[in-house]
């Protein structure tokens, strides 16, 4: 993907040097980016100079879509992405709240499902925005968020990508999505498909067409020891993009609740270059 590579340039050459203080490294950092992914050709944004493991990435999305709170279940469905974050961040190890191993607390998904009313009720705002798109309805509200400041303290980890803004056109699905901090050799790699995925799976379950999805990005960033991994990828050549097939028996919201797995999403035509292993700053 030339925008991907094109970021990768512009954060080695225009980026500055930032102490974080939460990993305890360095790292260059940008401010703003932009990327759009044609769905309605089928595009699927992969990158392809190095292997994306997709799968995983697509086995996080449903955990969230079913919002989970436990890294065993986002195991069971095929990805070990908040091993750490649950097992390892010691903040969260020391906090009160946390159940016990894997519990990841009030975070993703348990927002998205979940969202706590001063009432002492709950708002399901996933199922509230596909049930609206389901029925021709855009109340330029039809909005899936994470971001929830008021229970930070209730979560091993604040939301990256944090907000889903769906919108709807006739009879054609867009989606914008909001991420505020991304780790542009591991995370972002993970973050492009999932954003695909989710749009593809709002177009289908309303029975919409997919048009097109904005990534909205802001602070853009290389630590230090990814540096030359970033650099390796950048000497090689892109392939095409794939295009992704989904299960065309999956049909609704309780279809991704229940039955539905990675397996069910099928990459066409996706030829990359050989893995690169990027340090993870936890």
């Amino acid at each position: 993907m030339h925008q991907y590579l094109d970021l990768c340039r512009k954060v080695l050459n225009e980026g500055e040097w930032v102490y974080n203080k939460r990993t305890g490294k360095k790292c260059l950092t940008l401010i703003n980016a932009d990327f759009e992914y044609d769905l309605s050709k089928g595009e699927f944004p992969l990158v392809t100079t190095r292997k994306a493991f997709y799968k995983s990435a697509i086995a996080e999305l449903l955990g969230y879509l079913r919002g989970y709170d436990n890294a065993a279940d986002f195991r069971e469905l095929g990805t070990k992405t908040w091993d750490s974050n649950a097992n390892e961040t010691q903040a969260w190890l020391a906090n009160p709240v946390r159940k016990g191993t894997d519990d990841m607390g009030r975070v993703y998904g348990v927002q998205g499902r979940s969202w706590a009313k001063p009432d002492g009720g709950h708002v399901d705002q996933l199922k509230k925005v596909f049930t609206n798109l389901s029925n021709g309805i855009d109340d330029r509200g039809e909005i899936v968020t994470f971001y929830n400041p008021g229970e930070f303290h209730l979560g091993c980890l604040r939301p990256c990508m944090h907000t889903h803004n769906f919108s709807l056109l006739g009879d054609k699905i867009y989606l914008t999505s909001y991420q505020r901090s991304v780790d542009l050799p591991l995370g972002l790699v993970f973050n492009m498909p999932q954003v695909a995925v989710l749009a593809y799976l709002g177009a289908i379950i309303s029975g919409k067409q997919p048009a097109k999805a904005f990534h909205k990005m802001v602070n853009i960033h290389i630590y230090e020891d990814q540096i030359e991994g970033i650099k390796t990828q950048l000497e090689r050549d892109p392939f095409p993009m794939p295009t992704l097939k989904i299960n065309p028996d999956i049909k609704s919201l309780e279809d991704i609740e229940t039955w539905v797995t990675p397996n069910d999403f099928e990459v066409v035509g996706y030829e990359h270059h050989p893995s690169i292993s990027f340090p993870f700053s936890a």
